[in-house]
């Protein structure tokens, strides 16, 4: 991650800046207003997000209600100075038509915030990530580790646990209904579950 020299920017400001055409194949965040350049992330981090924003859909799907965001949609989680943090996916509990969604950073908050850890991730970055998302209000935060096979949840007010592959994901009663299998989340379709390390 590098700071991007740029005057200190509201959230709508950089939503404009990051969609300027020199900034088309390039990811940033808003850190307290300032502009930090992302590094791209690789084919397996990319591919787990979007697993899990499928199994996200099916579930959303089958209830018939809510959607989902990946490939790092902007959340803003603190005004003045702004926060714009790019997470991985969410999920938001209300439906809306898709001419309701919004074309700039969600209003709403969502359900269910989740982090996929890269191998450049440090631990103490993605606390201060799951701390500013609680504090903005989602209720879920699940920390997914692709290395590990572990995912770590987190909720307002309750220590984080930490499910290993043979445990079960559940909505928490956040996602009512929704349950799945650690393991799942690390089997692709036609594939089983890797050895853990």
């Amino acid at each position: 991650m590098a700071t991007v020299s740029t005057p200190k920017m509201t959230a709508e400001e950089f939503y404009d800046w990051a969609n300027r055409p020199e900034n088309a194949d390039k990811m940033f965040e808003l850190d307290r207003g300032e502009v930090v350049e992302m590094p791209p992330p690789g084919e397996l981090h990319g591919t787990i997000c979007a697993w899990v924003a499928s199994l996200l859909w099916q579930f959303a799907v089958r209830r018939g209600r809510g959607r989902v965001t990946s490939n790092d949609t902007g959340l803003v989680v603190n005004r003045d100075p702004d926060t714009v943090r790019s997470v991985d996916v969410m999920f938001f509990d209300a439906s809306a038509p898709l001419s309701g969604v919004e074309a700039g950073y969600p209003r709403s908050i969502p359900a269910v915030a989740v982090e996929i850890l890269s191998p450049t991730d440090r631990w103490g970055q993605v606390q201060l990530r799951v701390k500013q998302y609680l504090a903005f209000g989602v209720p879920l935060v699940w920390v997914i580790d692709p290395m590990d096979f572990t995912v770590t949840v987190f909720r307002p007010g309750e220590m984080q646990r930490v499910l290993e592959e043979s445990d079960e994901l559940t909505g928490n009663g956040v996602l009512p209904d929704f349950t799945c299998r650690v393991a799942d989340l690390f089997a692709l379709p036609g594939q089983s579950p890797p050895a853990s390390p």
